[in-house]
């Protein structure tokens, strides 16, 4: 018996045989100079591989829509964006011309290049897009030359497994036969993958980021799978099976009752209320954060829109995606977050700018004031999407009211803008301040009288306060949370925006950590924003528990003198209210 641990990806157990899944590589792409002569039929093989191409995948969204949610239907709609997107084509005829080398090997290039960019992101959601780059291209490169790109050994099982495999391209996980596949583990991946989102649609229990655990395990072994806690048993013995086998019944049980208080109000014991929303990346995950209990969306990363290869996503893609969150959500409020790209989110858009320090550098509000027509597309698309709901809007990485000023003015213009055009808004839109650099926490104060209401970034204050890479695998350990630092800087913030009769929220990953939930509410918290799975759990916290009960502790905390020190206050109070 042997036990390999990987990152809890979808929650539930599985046990069974191992299907070890090895895809059908591309064989070695060619690379031979070209003349000049030969650029147009170079560029005619393409325009046939692209042809099929889209002929593929679109029977791969269609079926996609029939058999999936829109989420997991939406990864293929991408896809067909990135196939259609006009300034892609252009880049790639470009570089055709200036190399002067094969297609296939100039297509292979371009792809390299961008996922390489992509993958040096902490971020997993960004490096997620390497993966569908590489799906497409492949598919693309396989046309080329004529290779095909069969996944019927997924498709035509014919016993119940567990899936193992080194990675999963989308379409992989489309074609597969999901009645038979129990379990998924993969030397790849994160809880964003598309394998991920996936195997979380079909409630098939799973565990990424496993390193080389499908070179180790052979077709037919018995592996026992916990997609909650990230375990993979390899040859389990008896005892434990049947202890997966009981874990399997207390999970399933605590889900349901976990989902059962998705109608209630998140309420201390004491009558206090706060609220309870959700963060996401891509419109189709509103109907989850619904389907989790959220009363609205805390965050609405906007970025996400402007990661296909070519230029950023244009006014109208912008407007429709931001009135479908909206009209799913109704009247729950949406805030979206203007475009929060450079540093660690980098975008085929922005390959060439080079920066020593990138998280330092040009990034978020900074680009998009320094690129006033683009930021005032986005500003017009969720103008114009505001009459399907409730949309706010908030400002990322505001260091001084003066950028604060500057996006408001250009806010301004973009209604105005709208006003011309005779395009219909919502005439009251409030607009708030992501507070994440310890400028805006010690300014708070001066940022209220300008802010509809604050939200707290804790991601980046963690890492700006502590001056933690948290990118970096030697210090990122040093981005503590519970450090009386950051509790201060939180309860300066809180209180400032309470001062001017604001709300302050969280967007941060601290708002999802059960850890901090009784901290921050005696800390005056108002709203937690988090990934919708979690509201739940937060919430099963919040009404176990009373304010009075929750300020003692906040105020233990803040006079804490050490990480130790907090963190073993918050561990008693765990142990003696959860």
């Amino acid at each position: 018996m042997k036990i390999f641990t990987g990152i809890p990806a979808s929650a539930g157990v599985a046990m069974g045989k191992a299907f070890v899944y090895a895809e059908n590589e591309i064989p070695e792409i060619p690379c031979f100079t070209i003349t000049k002569a030969e650029i147009d039929s170079e560029w005619g093989r393409l325009q046939e591989a692209y042809a099929k191409s889209v002929e593929e995948v679109t029977a791969l969204y269609e079926r996609a829509s029939r058999e999936m949610s829109q989420e997991q239907a939406s990864i293929f709609q991408a896809h067909l964006f990135m196939l259609e997107d006009v300034d892609f084509h252009e880049q790639i005829k470009e570089h055709l011309k200036k190399s002067l080398h094969n297609i296939e090997w100039v297509v292979w290039e371009m792809a390299r290049k961008i996922g390489q960019e992509l993958m040096s992101s902490p971020d997993p959601a960004f490096r997620e897009r390497a993966v569908d780059i590489a799906d497409v291209s492949r598919r693309i490169i396989g046309h080329l030359l004529f290779v095909e790109n069969s996944r019927s050994s997924l498709a035509e099982l014919d016993e119940d497994v567990i899936l193992v495999a080194h990675n999963l391209m989308p379409s992989d996980t489309l074609v597969m036969d999901k009645s038979h596949v129990k379990g998924i583990a993969l030397d790849e991946g994160s809880r964003t993958s598309h394998t991920a989102i996936i195997a979380r649609a079909f409630n098939i229990p799973a565990v990424l980021g496993l390193s080389d655990f499908s070179k180790t395990i052979k077709d037919g072994e018995i592996i026992a799978l916990n997609g909650t806690t990230g375990f993979v048993v390899l040859d389990p013995d008896s005892q434990t099976l049947a202890q997966q086998e009981d874990e399997d019944k207390r999970q399933r049980s605590q889900r349901d009752q976990l989902i059962a208080l998705r109608e209630l109000p998140a309420e201390t014991t004491d009558g206090h209320r706060v609220t309870l929303k959700a963060n996401i990346g891509l419109p189709e995950e509103a109907e989850q954060a619904l389907h989790h209990g959220a009363e609205g969306i805390g965050l609405y990363r906007s970025e996400f829109l402007f990661l296909t290869p070519g230029k950023a996503a244009g006014e109208e893609v912008q407007y429709n995606a931001y009135s479908h969150v909206l009209n799913v959500m109704g009247n729950l409020p949406v805030t979206i977050r203007t475009v929060d790209l450079g540093g660690d989110k980098i975008i085929p858009e922005f390959l060439t700018h080079d920066e020593k320090n990138p998280l330092l550098g040009w990034r978020a509000i900074r680009m998009s004031l320094a690129n006033p027509a683009l930021f005032k597309v986005q500003l017009r698309a969720i103008l114009r999407a505001s009459v399907h709901g409730n949309a706010r809007i908030m400002f990322p990485m505001i260091s001084g009211i003066e950028e604060l000023e500057q996006a408001s003015a250009l806010f301004d213009e973009a209604r105005s803008e709208c006003k011309k055009k005779g395009q219909p808004y919502a005439e009251t839109i409030e607009t708030g301040v992501m507070i994440e650099i310890p400028s805006a926490a010690m300014i708070a104060d001066i940022l209220a009288e300008k802010a509809d209401f604050f939200s707290i970034g804790t991601n980046d204050l963690i890492q700006y306060s502590l001056a933690v890479d948290r990118g970096n695998e030697k210090v990122s350990y040093l981005g503590e949370s519970h450090h009386p630092a950051v509790l201060r800087f939180l309860k300066r913030i809180i209180d400032a925006a309470h001062e001017r009769g604001i709300k302050a929220a969280m967007c941060g990953e601290l708002a999802g950590d059960p850890m901090a939930t009784a901290i921050l509410i005696g800390l005056g918290l108002d709203e937690f924003s988090m990934t919708a799975s979690l509201i739940p759990q937060i919430k099963k916290i919040i009404r176990g528990t009373s304010l009075a009960s929750c300020r003692a502790l906040a105020a233990e905390c803040l006079y804490g003198r050490s990480i130790a020190e907090v963190r073993a206050a918050v561990q008693k109070w765990m142990t003696d209210n959860v």
